[in-house]
C-alpha cells in the first residue's frame, strides 16, 4: 500500500497522458532556447527568468558541489579545466558565465525560482562518492524548503546517480523522482520512490514500448534533448509526459493547443 500512495503523487505528470487529448509539458534545457545568442547563458539566473516570463512548464538546471560544500548551479564538472568538486567555491569567484553573471549558488538560483511560473527540474549531478552525494541531496532539499519550493507541484528531481535517486526517494516521498540514464527498463527503475524515467530520445526510438510500459506502472516519462521537428513529433506521438529541449518555442508551435502549462 505504501508504494501506491507514493506513486499516486506523480499524477501531475502521468495525468498528462490521458487517452483523451494528451498534453505534453515543455521543459527548457538549462534555462531557455537560444539563451546565449539572446545575451543570457545556460544555467544562469537570467535564463530561468526568461523561461518564467514565457510561461514554460519547466526549466531544468544542474547542481554540483564544491570541495568546501557550497552547492552551485553549473552543467559541466569542470570550469576552465578545474574540477568543481575538488576546489573551494572561492577558487571560482572570478569566473563569469557568458552573460556576465558570476557562478550562481543554489541559494541564489532559488531566489529567482521563488518567483514561480515554471516547475524547477533539478538535476543533481553525480559526486565523488556516496557521502558527498548524500550531503548534496540533503542540503539541496533544505534549500528548497528555505525558499518555499519543497512542493511536488514546484520541483521534480532527476539524476544519473542511482544513489542520488534513492536518497531523494527517502527524503522526498511524493515527489517525481526520475532516473536519468537509459540502461534500465521501466520495470528495473521502479523502486520505492524512484517513480520515473528521463531518457534521451534515442533510447525511446530504440525502445518505443518503454513509454507505455512506464505509464502502465504509473511512472512519469521525460525525454531529452529533443530539438529536431521529426524527433519532437515522434516523441509527442509516443505520449511522453514532458519534452526537455533547447527549442521550447519550436515544441510549443508543434504542440499547438496540446501544451501543458
Amino acid at each position: 500500500m505504501r508504494r501506491f500512495v507514493k506513486i499516486a503523487a506523480v499524477a501531475a505528470l502521468v495525468a498528462l497522458t490521458s487517452s483523451c487529448a494528451p498534453k505534453v509539458a515543455i521543459t527548457a534545457h538549462r534555462g531557455f532556447w537560444n539563451c546565449e545568442e539572446a545575451g543570457y547563458a545556460e544555467n544562469s539566473i537570467k535564463a530561468l527568468e526568461l523561461a518564467q516570463q514565457n510561461r514554460l512548464w519547466g526549466s531544468e538546471f544542474d547542481v554540483h558541489m564544491t570541495s568546501d560544500l557550497v552547492i552551485v548551479v553549473h552543467h559541466d564538472r569542470d570550469i576552465k579545466g578545474v574540477n568543481i568538486q575538488t576546489h573551494d567555491y572561492a577558487d571560482f569567484k572570478d569566473y563569469r558565465l557568458k552573460n556576465g553573471e558570476k557562478l550562481p549558488t543554489l541559494d541564489e538560483y532559488l531566489t529567482q525560482g521563488e518567483k514561480g511560473g515554471t516547475v524547477l527540474v533539478c538535476e543533481l549531478k553525480p559526486q565523488i562518492d556516496k557521502a558527498h552525494e548524500d550531503y548534496m541531496v540533503d542540503q539541496s532539499v533544505a534549500a528548497l524548503k528555505k525558499h518555499g519550493l519543497y512542493d511536488p507541484k514546484k520541483v521534480i528531481f532527476i539524476s544519473f546517480s542511482w544513489n542520488i535517486c534513492q536518497r531523494i526517494a527517502a527524503l522526498c516521498p511524493g515527489f517525481t523522482n526520475q532516473f536519468l540514464s537509459g540502461n534500465k527498463t521501466p520495470e528495473e527503475v521502479l523502486a520505492d520512490g524512484v517513480n520515473g524515467i528521463d531518457y534521451h530520445y534515442g533510447v525511446f526510438q530504440k525502445n518505443p514500448t518503454w513509454v507505455k510500459e512506464a505509464h502502465d506502472r504509473k511512472m512519469s516519462v521525460n525525454v531529452w534533448t529533443v530539438d529536431h521537428e521529426d524527433d519532437i513529433k515522434e516523441m509527442i506521438d509516443l505520449n511522453v509526459d514532458c519534452i526537455t529541449t533547447n527549442e521550447p518555442l519550436k515544441v510549443r508551435q508543434i504542440l499547438g493547443g496540446k501544451e501543458q502549462k
